[in-house]
């Protein structure tokens, strides 16, 4: 089990950046969280797949865990609560209050456990992104918890991009089911399936999401 304890101190994150400070200012932004015991370098890889014109950030998340680290407990954990969530991701919104200002825009690409990451800062802050990408992941249920601002994300509809295999073995089918009720709902949503990638991200799908966010952020 896993016993993670509060912080009282402002969060400063391990991050990868895609340019050198001189050259951010005036670039759209792009956050990538990284999976379940992974860390920062995971998805760092994916930079050079996607549209030069942004400055890419690579988020580690706060929590060792096994031979990597992790935004929350897992779901089906004991000490899983949708507050861990929201504490989890209020940390990464003070973070991103004190490092946005030199960029024309934010974007969230989260894999995984990250894609519930990207997606509950979508849903803290519904008028703050300008697009978001989700890969072989999911969204948690609010229950209630007022850190969840759906009913006004529902009125936006940001652009929302779902990539996934049909069959991936690691997020079963309620979290699925879920998932795709509340994006179609409150999203604006492009939604892909992927045949024999697993649990994981390939080539195809790597070019579709450079085509999202080029025609979602670099052309609006």
């Amino acid at each position: 089990m896993m016993n993670i304890m509060p912080t009282t101190a402002p969060w400063n994150p391990t991050v990868l950046w895609s340019k050198p400070e001189p050259e951010r200012e005036g670039t759209p932004l792009l956050v990538l969280f990284h999976g379940y015991l992974a860390n920062e370098e995971d998805l760092m890889g994916l930079a050079d797949y996607l549209p030069s014109e942004f400055t890419i950030a690579s988020v580690r998340a706060p929590h060792a865990q096994g031979p990597g680290y992790t935004w929350f407990p897992l779901m089906n954990e004991p000490d899983f609560s949708v507050q861990r969530v929201a504490d989890a991701v209020s940390d990464v919104s003070d973070w991103l209050d004190s490092i946005k200002g030199p960029h024309s825009s934010v974007s969230l690409l989260g894999f995984s456990m990250g894609m519930a990451v990207a997606s509950t800062l979508l849903r803290h802050r519904p008028a703050d992104f300008a697009a978001v990408v989700g890969l072989s992941g999911f969204v948690v249920p609010a229950e209630g918890n007022p850190f969840f601002k759906d009913d006004e994300l529902a009125g936006g509809k940001v652009p929302f991009f779902w990539g996934r295999d049909q069959a991936d073995p690691v997020i079963d089918a309620p979290r699925i089911e879920f998932t795709h009720a509340w994006l179609n709902e409150h999203t604006a949503l492009t939604k892909i399936l992927y045949s024999n990638m697993g649990h994981g991200i390939n080539m195809q799908e790597l070019g579709h999401v450079k085509e999202f966010l080029t025609h979602t952020v670099l052309k609006a």
